[in-house]
């Protein structure tokens, strides 16, 4: 379980944040795992969360699959997952509902948004995993089939944007895998992350959209880390291919490619204390990258910096005990392209200049 609290000098982010500070960002999970036998492992996770008006609370069923081995050996392993299963991509999507496990309170928001979260989380369908284990290094490879959860109103807004209507996004189906190489001490990761989501749309009454539209898109991520005794150096980049079509209108079509980079650094003065630096870059469309095209389309409705953000952080843990975290970290921010207009309804009038603070205790038992 995690509580945070969360204040920006401009702008909304997970609540009312702005001036007063917003205390809206609460995670309470319970992880449970049974081994009826060696090959069969059943997995689940109730979820509460609470992250500002993207994610007003109550309890659902975060991931729960079972997990079948049919080989497991010293050198090998293969299975397959059915049920609600954890998307494989980047270095920190499978872990992203645990706070001990990210790097930071705040993931990168290039690549992890945390608007479109239950869309990047999990999806229902099956999974295929296999590693290979050898003296030179380990081998992952996951490839799975599923339905993407496509239900809540930060995703719909996300995907859909500020176009007027009254239906409803379906999920269809989609896919995703990842291959990543681990040398056995550990100190170099490389990873090729890939998908192709699929959502169609099914209209209202009354609606201007048709039913027939369809939203895609095919994100492709590219991952390295080097670990040393004290510290790490982790990257990653991403071209996020995005397409709106056969809604009926040309002025709802949409087809662009958006791009994304990080760079951070993390250093481990003792096993209590660690300190994280990073650069973050996000870009909507990579041939706007000044947004000016995207502002100028809208008649200036929409200023340009809602188009991209570079966030540059600093942040500092502390792992007081095993079980009990204490983290906290200061953002400088250029752009507001990862900001959730559900929090900032006036989209149009965000800041393009601004600062977060955060502060966040976790426990876990």
């Amino acid at each position: 379980m995690s509580q945070g609290y969360i204040k920006t000098n401009r702008n909304n982010f997970f609540g009312h944040s702005n001036n007063s500070g917003s205390f809206d960002f609460r995670e309470i999970g319970l992880t449970a795992s049974l081994r009826p036998t060696p090959r069969l492992q059943l997995s689940g996770q109730l979820l509460h969360r609470r992250a500002g008006e993207g994610s007003s609370g109550g309890v659902h069923i975060d991931f729960g699959f079972m997990d079948y081995n049919f080989i497991n050996t010293p050198s090998a392993e293969i299975g397959i997952r059915l049920g609600r299963t954890k998307n494989p991509f980047g270095f920190y999507n499978d872990t992203r509902d645990v706070p001990f496990t990210r790097p930071s309170i705040l993931l990168p928001q290039s690549i992890y948004f945390d608007r479109t979260r239950n869309l990047a989380l999990a999806s229902d369908g099956g999974q295929l995993y296999g590693e290979s284990r050898a003296d030179w290094g380990n081998i992952t490879v996951q490839f799975g089939v599923g339905y993407p959860q496509v239900g809540d109103r930060s995703t719909e807004l996300s995907l859909l944007g500020q176009i007027p209507h009254s239906g409803n996004l379906k999920s269809r189906a989609s896919y995703l895998g990842r291959i990543l190489y681990e040398q056995p001490s550990g100190r170099l990761r490389l990873a090729v992350s890939g998908s192709q989501v699929n959502t169609g749309y099914d209209s209202g009454e009354g609606d201007i959209l048709n039913s027939s539209g369809s939203v895609k898109f095919y994100p492709v991520i590219l991952s390295a880390q080097y670990n040393a005794e004290r510290w790490s150096i982790t990257s990653e980049y991403a071209l996020r291919h995005f397409r709106m079509s056969n809604f009926g209108d040309p002025k709802f079509e949409q087809h662009l490619t958006g791009e994304s980079f990080y760079l951070q650094g993390t250093y481990r003065f003792s096993p209590s204390w660690e300190a994280v630096l990073r650069y973050d870059l996000l870009f909507a469309d990579r041939k706007d990258r000044s947004g000016k095209k995207f502002a100028a389309k809208t008649g200036y409705q929409y200023p340009a910096h809602n188009q991209y953000a570079r966030d540059f952080t600093v942040g500092l843990r502390w792992n007081i005990t095993p079980a009990i975290m204490l983290s906290t970290e200061y953002h400088r921010i250029n752009g507001t392209a990862w900001l959730s207009s559900l929090d900032n309804p006036d989209i149009a009038h965000t800041e393009k200049n601004w600062n977060l603070f955060a502060v966040q205790a976790s426990y876990r038992f």
